[in-house]
């Protein structure tokens, strides 16, 4: 299993930019699909966007589409999230996931890192 650790959450104002990184330990990214997941105060956790080992973006959730960007980096088995004019609904804590080329699940996820955006 592979370990994962986001950073780089925090609180901005509404309008700003985060870019979120997840890093992962023992097992490379390489040929694994990474994800982001995210949830809001009392909401259900929910997906955000996705790139394949190859590096194709498989989806965006509609309330992010244009604003967001997934990329990754296999040298330093690192995945981002550029977060861009980010608005209040967009807090909540976000989660990186990691999926195993064949799989239907998501094997493995970090422990979150908060995102805060003031009105």
């Amino acid at each position: 299993q592979v370990q994962l650790v986001e950073s780089g959450g925090g609180l901005v104002q509404e309008g700003g930019s985060l870019r979120l990184s997840c890093v992962a330990s023992g097992r490379t990214l390489t040929t694994k699909t990474m994800g982001w997941f995210r949830q809001a105060p009392g909401e259900e956790r929910v997906f955000v966007t996705a790139i394949t080992y190859s590096g194709i973006v498989t989806a965006w959730a509609e309330s992010v589409k244009g604003r967001f960007t997934i990329s990754r980096d296999y040298a330093k088995n690192t995945v981002y999230l550029q977060m861009n004019s980010l608005k209040p609904e967009d807090t909540a804590v976000y989660y990186c996931a990691a999926q195993n080329l064949g799989a239907t699940i998501w094997d493995s996820w970090g422990q979150g890192t908060q995102v805060t955006v003031s009105s």
